[in-house]
């Protein structure tokens, strides 16, 4: 058997297990698995590695994405830039085994993101500032989207702290992307602290989560006629992706 996985904590609500498996069944791989490992400490990767002699590739989520760069060998040219992974390869070689870290977040996001947008939407807030929010900073970045960090606890001077949300504020920023885990199964009446009564119809709500697929964030959003959108697409796209990294990978077993 091969084995894929998603290391995280907590993962109990994931898709990627229903997603992975339709995929390979529809390859015809049917030796190929995929699984939910939590870990709660990424100190706990080398062993899991270890006792899973066939596991070929991981996917990352909360709160590992940033913390696992060190325990990997290599990062390829966009993971470095970002600052985050959400996929390792496991190149299992006769004496070694070697970790390459890749962010594929960048493609789910950028794909699935920039069809939403409309002339004029040039300016974003992002929330939170953990390894989610590093890929969406990249994409904004590269396509010349002027965004601005919000969090609970602003650690820089050029961020903004929820409180500080106003309509001022929320006028000049059409764009407004959530990459905290607020409002995640199984915590789903929670959501970001925003003045969701004073959002318009020329609003973008982006939502990372996925689990409900329909978020209170997106819900509060559609009620002020906002266009909403679920990080559904995002996850799919993504493990796409990751998946042709894990082929490129695996190359003599599907030649």
């Amino acid at each position: 058997m091969t084995c894929f996985g998603l290391i995280g904590f907590p993962i109990i609500q994931s898709s990627s297990v229903a997603y992975f498996t339709a995929k390979f069944q529809a390859e015809g791989l049917y030796d190929f698995h995929y699984d939910l490992f939590p870990l709660l400490d990424v100190s706990g990767l080398s062993a899991l590695i270890a006792d899973n002699s066939s596991l070929c590739g991981l996917n990352v989520t909360i709160p590992h994405k940033v913390k696992i760069i060190p325990m990997l060998h290599k990062l390829d040219a966009v993971s470095a830039s970002v600052g985050a992974v959400n996929t390792i390869a496991i190149i299992r070689k006769r004496d070694s085994v070697i970790l390459e870290g890749y962010n594929t977040d960048v493609i789910g996001f950028e794909q699935s993101f920039l069809p939403l947008l409309k002339p004029g939407d040039k300016r974003a807030l992002v929330l939170g500032t953990g390894g989610a929010s590093k890929a969406v900073a990249y994409v904004l970045n590269n396509n010349n989207i002027p965004f601005t960090y919000v969090s609970r606890d602003p650690k820089s001077h050029d961020h903004l702290s929820y409180k500080d949300i106003s309509g001022d504020v929320l006028a000049a920023h059409p764009i407004i992307i959530n990459t905290t885990p607020l409002g995640k199964y199984p915590h789903t009446s929670e959501f970001p602290e925003l003045p969701y009564e004073l959002l318009t119809s020329a609003h973008i709500l982006y939502d990372l989560n996925y689990t409900p697929e329909i978020t209170r964030f997106m819900q509060l959003g559609a009620a002020r006629g906002a266009m909403v959108k679920s990080g559904l697409q995002m996850l799919h796209l993504q493990a796409d992706a990751s998946w042709d990294i894990w082929k490129r990978n695996m190359l003599p077993i599907h030649e």
